[in-house]
C-alpha cells in the first residue's frame, strides 16, 4: 500500500507544469482519490474539487444528474461513470474529469455484481474508461486498488 503522498506525485507535477484542473466524483473510494491528489504541496493550483458520489440522490444532488439521466444508464459500467466524470469536471470547470464508481466488499451490489468491481472514466482533452476486477472482497485493499488504478488512467489520459 503507498503513501497517500506518493500515489498522485506524478500526475500533480505534470498537472502543475500544464497548468491543468482536475475535479473527481468517487463513490467506493469514499474520497481517497481526491485525498492523493491533495496530499501533495500545490494541490490548490490544479484541484478545483471533488465529491462522494455514494448514493443516487448524491449523483442528482452533487453532479447534478437528473433521474431520466440515471434511468437510462446500467450501474456499474463504463458509460455510467463516463457520464459522472463529465459532470464533475463540467460543473466544476475543470480541464480533467475522473470518476470512480465501484463495489468494495465484501458483500457484492444490490444490483449483483460481485465485490471487487470498479469502473473508472477520465473526462477531458482525452476521454478513457477502465474496468477493474480483483476478484476480491477484501474493502480496504480494493479502495486503495482502485485508488491506485484511477491515478494511473488519469496518467494514461494526460501522457496521450
Amino acid at each position: 500500500m503507498s503513501q497517500l503522498s506518493t500515489v498522485a506525485a506524478q500526475v500533480a507535477t505534470q498537472l502543475k507544469q500544464a497548468e491543468q484542473s482536475i475535479a473527481v466524483a468517487e463513490s467506493s473510494t469514499g474520497g481517497l482519490i481526491s485525498s492523493a491528489l491533495l496530499a501533495i504541496p500545490g494541490a490548490s493550483s490544479y484541484f478545483l474539487g471533488g465529491a462522494v458520489v455514494y448514493t443516487l440522490e448524491a449523483r442528482r444532488e452533487l453532479l447534478g444528474l437528473s433521474d431520466a439521466q440515471l434511468a437510462t444508464l446500467k450501474p456499474l459500467t463504463e458509460e455510467y461513470v463516463g457520464v459522472c466524470a463529465r459532470a464533475i469536471r463540467l460543473k466544476l470547470g475543470a480541464t480533467w474529469g475522473l470518476a470512480e464508481l465501484g463495489a468494495t466488499g465484501p458483500a457484492g451490489t444490490r444490483y449483483g455484481h460481485e465485490p471487487g468491481i470498479c469502473v473508472l472514466a477520465v473526462d477531458g482533452p482525452v476521454q478513457l474508461t477502465r474496468l477493474i476486477e480483483t476478484g476480491s472482497g477484501d474493502r480496504e485493499a480494493n479502495m486503495w486498488r482502485f485508488v491506485e488504478a484511477a491515478i494511473e488512467l488519469l496518467d494514461q489520459a494526460m501522457n496521450q
